[in-house]
């Protein structure tokens, strides 16, 4: 079976490096790996979160919300703001 995405090996890596240093420049780099981990332990607890939240069919009733309770809503919205000209 023929691989579709190869990573880069010895060499490359430390061409890839120098790209990256002469794109950004060497004082910007750190900032960039922690902007960068920063992002991944959002989405790490974010997804942690997801996986332990309720699904509708666990929540009761009063909570699931129904898109007929959302047009309702919508609509009564609707009626309680005044028209503008």
């Amino acid at each position: 079976m023929e691989t579709l995405l190869a990573l880069p090996e010895g060499g490359e890596w430390i061409v890839l490096l120098v790209v990256v240093v002469l794109l950004f420049g060497a004082n910007r780099l750190p900032e960039l790996t922690r902007n960068t981990a920063r992002a991944l332990i959002e989405l790490k607890k974010v997804t942690r979160e997801a996986e332990h939240a309720p699904t509708p069919q666990e929540l009761p009733a009063s909570e699931r919300g129904t898109p007929q309770s959302a047009a309702t809503a919508d609509a009564e919205a609707r009626q309680q703001t005044p028209p503008t000209a």
